[in-house]
Parts: C-alpha cells; structure tokens; sequence
C-alpha cells in the first residue's frame, strides 16, 4: 500500500509540473530568482498561498508567469528546469497554491465551474486568477505590467479559466492538456463509459485529505485484480469511500451528461479567444487528449482576430515538458524544440514585444512520418473523407463489403473476464514505485492478439504513403444479445514485419487513435436508453483526430472490443438505470455482432489528405 505523501510528489512533478524531476540536477529557482511566500487576498477574503520569484539582478521591467495549481507549490523548481527557455528571456514567475489546497485558504471544490447568477458563490477560478493578477501588478516589483498564464492537466483547465473574462493585464494564455469535459472525453467520463482505475485512485487522493497522507486501500500490486474483486461500483463506497470523496459521491449521483457536468463542460463556456491563446495537447495523452481539441474548437468558433493557436505533439500527459517522458516510437525528442521554438516564442511575443516569426493556425506533429505539419485551419480543408470498412476473414479495405461475404463477426464479452487496458501487471496510475499509466497509449497492441473476446481487421500492405489529418469516426452496425453494450475501437498503424532500423519495432501494432461509448448514450448523451436485443443498431464512436501518415509496407488495422480493464468500468450488459449502483446478478456475459454487409457495413471514417 503506497504512502500518500509519496504520491502527492510524483503527482505534483508528474502531472502539474513533470520536469522538476527530470531536471533534479539542474540549479534550483533560488538560484536565480529571490523566492516568497505571501498570502494574495481573493474578493471573498480568502487568501491563497502564492510563491513568487523576482529575477536577481534585473533593472529593467520583465512580465510575469502565472502557473496555479492544486498540487502543492512548496518544492516547485521549474525556473531552472521545464520553464529554462523562458527564464533565458527573463521573466518573473509566480506559483499558487489554489483554494482549499495545501496552504491555501477555503474550501477545494474539484473542477469549479463558472459562476451563475444563482450561485452563492462570490468565486470561481476565473476571479480568482483576477484577483491574483491584480494583486501581482501592484506588488511585485520591477513587472512591467503584462501577464502570462500557463499550466498543465489541472493547471491548464486553470489557465483556460484565466483567459474567461481576464485581468487587463493578462495578455497571453497556455492552456496545456486541460481538463476541459470529464464526461465526454477527459479525466473522469469517455462518452458515457467510467474511467474506472483513474477516477478512483484521482478522487481518493485528491479529496480523502487535502495533503494526501491518507493511503489509498489498493493493496495488489495488479490493480486488474484489485478492480476485480471490488465487484460493483455500489462496494466503493459502503466499503472505502463512506461519503469522504465528494467527487465519487458526483459519479453516483450523476452518471449521466446532466446539468452538474455540463456546468463543468469548458468548451460550453467558451465564447472567443479574449487573449491570444496558445493551446497545446499530445496525440497520446493518456489523461486530457480529448481537452486541447475541444477548447480550441471552441475559441476557433469566434476567432476573427486570430489569436487562436494549437499545437499536438508526440507526447504523453505533459510529455512536452518532461524528456523523461518520452515514447520512442513515436517521438524522436520534440519537447525541447517546443519549449524553445514554439512556447517561449508565444511568450516574449506578446509579452515583451519580441519579433518572432508567425506562429501558424495549428502546428501538429505526424509520428508516422516523424515530421511537424503546419496548417492554416484546423481540421485542413484540402482533406478527402474516406471510410475503411471492416470486412469478411479479419479484413479492412477502403473498399465496402460485398454481399458475397458473411454478415458479420461475433465474440463474447464477459464482465468476469476483461480485456485489460494494458499488458499485466497494472500499477497503481501513480505508484511512486514506477507506473507505465504514462505510455500505455503506445503500449503494442499485440498483447490482446489471440484473444476471443477482440476483434481484429487488418489491410494488405500499403502500396503508397496514406496520410489522415483531422475527425476519426467509427461507424459501428452491432448488435447484442443484452441491453447494453461497451464498444472500443482502436484504428492501428501495423509496422512491417521487418524493420531494419529498428529490430525490435517489427510488427509492432501503434494504436493511432482509440476511443470508447457506451450504448446506452448512442442516441443522447443525457437520456440514456436501453438497446433492443438482437437488432442491428449503429453506433458512432467517435476518436476524435489525429494527424499521421501510415508508411508504406505498413498496414492498418481496426480493433474492435467491448471491455477496457480498468481503465474503464465493466458494463454490465442488462439495463441498469444506474451502473454505479448495480448489483453483482446484473454482471453477464453477452454475445455482440459486428456486422459488415452492403447495407449495413461497419466502419471508420478518415480524412485523407495528401502525403508531403
């Protein structure tokens, strides 16, 4: 059983801040800042524990850096470390604790989201980002009156919040892999299905104690069979929870897309990029990919001005700022090129009037052609869509089925035996012991070869380069013998079977892009309903986008399974009105159909554009 005050360092390094320990050789802030402590005063006369480091030896007025976070700033060494391009240019920094952490005055309330005239509420994060900035203009000495806010996964839903009716002063915005909608596609919810592992382990230390010193009750170092033997979700909190964790208490009492998520759904807030915003996420985020996407969607709708900017890298959840991070399959080490060439650029551009060259639309890495794409817009326009059908005997063609083939394909997915996420052992997310949660979206997918209960379809080899950029949309015609179904579908980039370059990436089975629904939402997110048995029924999962060039020799390959343990929760497969409250007799196996004929063809729809 791990101790809590270690996960609170792995999870302050790892996911706020992940280079601090990366960097641990390198000179601490102290050494070329003067560092303090001071209690910033919000509206409501709540004061928030807020260091702040002034550059030594500057005479001339420099900005500052704004980064909030609810992971505890008391060790935060990032000066000299994940911000070094930036404190090159010069730069005063400031970090805070946000409330109801760590030293922080009031109550922690998980995702705050904006304020309505009927809230009681005098706060949300955007005032208090307000009141810090206003407060920080008139009291740091030698600022030259301009704000910059930036931060990670939390941190980043924070900065967003920044830019949401901002402080005159603030005058360019970072939001880094934010946690933007935990329902639809980040931290908590996938289109209706429960991140199962991640919401228990992220809520527990999160809310059990606000300094995460009380231990977590895993005590299998295999968390497939801690998830297991938990059973029904109904055993958190009559066994662990005891109404301690609000966020939990949330998962029950709100499993839908309800007014109580949709409050915290940023992209639904977001009206126009009041300041010019630089938004960035990596393709195998395996927390927050769903964020950077939607928020700059959301800014892009109004962006007339042009301050909306986006970059995707080859990175895992903060991966761009920690090298230690780094997936060698896709990734040939971008992350110091993006904080020098694309990050700290933004910054003195707006910040310190420094003449950079312009920085694009949308700047996105392609790992299968290992090179940096720049787009005007984002998805392209100059894209073609085009659909890969599943088809007869595993295969998957751009070609539709014809009506010579079998119908379809079948498997039974049995809750007492899930398909794991991720080759066993599973670690806790953030085992200070060492956890591969980080890099599990890279993981070879040819763990689950074999197995019944997966579905595989595979191309011949790729004659040409087969380059997608933007949406990545499955179209499923399934059916079930239950009332209720999971559905995962990962589209696959399969490496040749002889990779010269690199012996051991023979065969290799990337996964490009992957996402999960639950069937019970396929008509609406917020009034679930019960599947019909037996009846072909469509389905449209959708794995948001990706921008990557499948080589030639390479194939492509779709994965079809129903179960994702547990990462995310079992289905049960019969109606239950409330998953969180199903009792153990629910749990049954089920046999579903993927069906792949002319007039009701299985698919996934890309956009193909050409290859440079």
């Amino acid at each position: 059983m791990m101790c809590r005050l270690s996960v609170l360092l792995l999870v302050a390094c790892a996911i706020a801040y992940p280079s601090t320990s990366a960097h641990a050789q390198t000179p601490n802030d102290e050494s070329t800042h003067f560092c303090r402590f001071v209690m910033v005063p919000m509206r409501d006369g709540v004061k928030l524990n807020t260091k702040v480091c002034e550059m030594k030896g500057s005479t001339a007025p420099l900005p500052i850096i704004l980064d909030r976070t609810p992971y505890g700033i008391n060790d935060m060494q990032a000066i000299n470390g994940e911000y070094r391009f930036l404190a090159a240019d010069g730069y005063q920094f400031v970090y805070q604790d946000i409330r109801g952490r760590f030293k922080s005055e009031g109550k922690f309330l998980m995702n705050a989201p904006l304020r309505t005239p009927a809230d009681t509420r005098k706060w949300d994060e955007s005032t208090d980002a307000y009141d810090t900035v206003d407060w920080l203009i008139k009291n740091v000495a030698n600022n030259n009156g301009r704000v910059g806010v930036l931060g990670v996964s939390y941190p980043g839903f924070l900065t967003t919040m920044a830019g949401v009716n901002p402080h005159p002063a603030v005058k360019a915005i970072s939001p880094q892999a934010p946690m933007t909608d935990t329902w639809l596609g980040d931290d908590f919810f996938h289109q209706g299905a429960f991140r199962l592992s991640y919401g228990f382990e992220y809520a527990g230390d999160m809310e059990l104690s606000v300094d995460q010193s009380v231990p977590l009750p895993i005590g299998n170092w295999d968390t497939y069979d801690f998830y297991l033997n938990l059973g029904s979700l109904a055993n958190v909190e009559t066994k662990y929870f005891k109404s301690k964790v609000p966020t939990w208490s949330a998962f029950v009492a709100h499993p839908t897309y309800d007014a109580y998520w949709q409050a915290r759904a940023v992209q639904r807030k977001l009206e126009k990029a009041s300041v010019p915003t630089l938004t960035v996420g990596g393709w195998w985020d395996q927390e927050d990919r769903w964020g950077p996407l939607a928020t700059y969607k959301a800014l892009e709708r109004s962006d007339a001005a042009g301050k909306n900017f986006l970059v995707m890298g080859p990175w895992n959840h903060g991966g761009w700022r920690n090298s230690a991070r780094k997936m060698d399959v896709v990734d040939p080490g971008t992350a110091a090129e993006y904080l020098r060439d694309i990050e700290a650029p933004f910054f003195a551009t707006y910040l310190k009037d420094k003449k950079s060259a312009a920085q694009p639309e949308a700047k996105l890495y392609d790992a299968g052609a290992k090179a940096w794409r720049s787009y005007d817009s984002w998805p392209p326009k100059n894209g073609v869509q085009k659909s890969l059908y599943v088809r007869a005997n595993g295969a998957l063609s751009f070609d539709p089925p014809t009506g010579a083939e079998l119908a379809f394909d079948q498997y039974v997915s049995d809750p007492a035996h899930p398909v794991p996420y991720r080759a066993r052992p599973i670690e806790q997310t953030y085992d200070p012991r060492g956890s591969r949660w980080y890099f599990w979206e890279t993981e070879d997918q040819r763990f689950v070869d074999g197995r019944p209960d997966v579905l595989t379809f595979k191309s011949e080899p790729l004659a040409d380069d087969v380059t997608i950029a933007g949406d990545v949309i499955a179209h499923l015609v399934a059916a079930t013998t239950g009332r209720d179904a999971d559905w995962v579908v990962k589209l696959i980039d399969v490496f040749p079977d002889s990779m010269p370059s690199d012996w051991k990436l023979g065969g290799y089975e990337l996964m490009v892009a992957h996402e999960i629904m639950r069937g019970r939402y396929r008509k609406s997110f917020s009034n679930p309903e019960p599947i019909q048995p037996n009846v072909p029924t469509e389905f449209t999962v959708d794995l948001h986008q990706q921008s990557h060039t499948f080589k030639k020799g390479h194939r492509l390959m779709v994965q079809i399974q129903s179960t994702w343990f547990p990462a995310y929760d079992r289905n049960p497969q019969t109606w239950v009105k409330n998953i969180f409250q199903a009792k153990p007799v629910d749990f049954q196996a089920k046999t579903h159909r993927i069906w792949h004929t002319p007039s009701q063809p299985s698919r996934v729809d890309v956009t193909v554009v050409p290859s440079r």
